[in-house]
């Protein structure tokens, strides 16, 4: 009986214990689009975009545009990338493509999702999407593991009739993550995010000119320092109840002690 009142109290502080970590691996909450939602792209990774996760992005262009967007993503997040394209009323058949890279400007495969799909003549709209593999927190130099770190987001069309080229479209991006915790985590850490160092953007004069600032990415928690996951509570969850069960058997195996019938000094 003792030492089934030891086992029930070890497994429900182990139990409250794991609690937080259990919801800290739920879905993150995406944030709402505001009036300070992007309303127009870059045309290159130098002058891409930026997005937060859970804005919804607009911009306007024409078939044969390349339209770049980056978005932040942090170690244990899963993105996921939506695009939705608003074709002229009159037009052929033609393919759009959504592609996706890191930091390093190395191009992510994507987990699943429609990241190319092919418009019927006189569709109006084509979605794509995009589900990129979890970010890791560290990962060997010549892996293409998704690191934490700036994305970027392509856009662009693959496959047209010449007479649809430089026709107006719209185009709609929006980003959202999916919290995976300690499901994904690997040990080691990244020393800095893979964030770009420079960015250009339009001079507050007025000139047109373009200046060379530091990127305003950044993270109002600050990012994961690529260590700590739930996974370690449930680590030590193992091994409390391994050393509980090794206790228990010990117990029911050492038997009453020594033999009545044996003399004390034998």
């Amino acid at each position: 009986m003792r030492i089934t009142r030891v086992l029930g109290a070890a497994l429900l502080a182990l139990g409250l214990a794991a609690g937080p970590a259990a919801a800290d691996s739920s879905p993150s909450p995406s944030a709402s689009a505001d009036g300070d939602a992007p309303t127009r792209a870059g045309s290159s990774f130098r002058t891409a975009t930026e997005v937060e996760q859970g804005q919804r992005a607009t911009a306007s262009g024409s078939t044969g545009d390349y339209l770049y967007w980056s978005f932040p993503a942090d170690t244990g997040q899963r993105p996921t990338v939506t695009a939705t394209v608003k074709l002229p009323a009159t037009h052929g058949s033609e393919t759009w493509q959504l592609d996706v890279y890191d930091g390093l400007r190395r191009r992510q495969a994507c987990q699943y999702g429609a990241q190319s799909r092919t418009a019927a003549q006189g569709a109006a709209t084509v979605e794509l999407t995009c589900v990129l593999r979890t970010v890791r927190g560290w990962s060997e130099p010549w892996a293409d593991d998704p690191l934490p770190g700036t994305y970027y987001i392509r856009l662009t069309v693959v496959d047209l009739a010449a007479a649809d080229l430089g026709q107006p479209v719209g185009a709609e991006v929006r980003v959202d993550s999916k919290d995976i915790g300690g499901a994904a985590a690997v040990d080691g850490s990244l020393g800095k995010p893979l964030v770009p160092g420079i960015a250009a953007k339009s001079a507050q004069g007025g000139d047109g000119s373009k200046t060379a600032v530091l990127s305003s990415f950044g993270r109002d928690d600050g990012w994961s320092s690529g260590w700590w996951s739930d996974r370690w509570v449930w680590t030590g969850i193992g091994a409390v109840l391994a050393a509980l069960a090794g206790i228990g058997g010990y117990v029911l195996t050492r038997g009453p002690g020594r033999p009545s019938r044996v003399p004390p000094n034998a």
